[in-house]
C-alpha cells in the first residue's frame, strides 16, 4: 500500500480535504445512469436541469454534511419547488455588496458571518473543480470510443 493511502486503504484519509474523487465519480455516473434510464425522450434543456441536479447531489453527497454548502445544496434538492419558469439572478456589482453577492452565490451563504462564509466558499470551489476534472474526464472517454 502506498504512504498516501492509509492503512484501511481508504482514498481520502482526511475528510476536512473535501469528497474523495472516486465516490464524487461513483454517485454522479450513478444519478447519471438513472437519468438516461427514466428520461429518454425529454427535452433538453429538462434533461439538461436533470444532469445539472445530479451533478449538485452527487458532489454534495460525496462532500457530506460537515459543510453548511453541502447540506444547503441537500436541502434544496429535498425540497425543492417545481417552478417552469425561472426569474433571472440579479446580482449586485457595487464593492461594498461583494460579501452580499458572494452570500448569494455559495449555498446556504446567507446565514454565515464573513470568516465562515469566506472557508465555505473555497471548499465549493474545490468541490467545483473537482466536478469540472471529473465531468472533462468522462467526456474525454467517452469521446475516444467515437460516434
Amino acid at each position: 500500500m502506498d504512504s498516501k493511502n492509509s492503512a484501511c486503504g481508504n482514498p481520502n484519509p482526511n475528510p476536512t480535504l473535501g469528497p474523495s474523487k472516486l465516490m464524487l465519480a461513483f454517485r454522479f455516473l450513478r444519478a447519471l445512469s438513472l437519468v438516461h434510464r427514466t428520461t429518454p425522450a425529454s427535452s433538453r434543456t429538462c434533461r439538461g436541469r436533470r444532469i445539472e441536479r445530479a451533478a449538485y447531489a452527487s458532489m454534495a453527497y460525496s462532500a457530506g454534511t460537515g459543510r453548511g454548502w453541502s447540506r444547503a445544496v441537500l436541502r434544496r434538492l429535498h425540497h425543492r419547488a417545481r417552478r417552469r419558469a425561472v426569474a433571472p439572478r440579479r446580482l449586485s456589482t457595487t464593492a461594498g455588496n461583494r460579501a452580499e453577492a458572494l452570500r448569494q452565490l455559495v449555498p446556504g451563504g446567507a446565514g454565515m458571518d464573513y470568516c465562515t462564509l469566506l472557508e465555505e466558499t473555497a471548499d465549493y470551489i474545490k468541490c467545483l473543480t473537482m466536478q469540472v476534472e471529473l465531468m472533462q474526464g468522462i467526456v474525454d472517454s467517452s469521446s475516444s470510443y467515437g460516434p
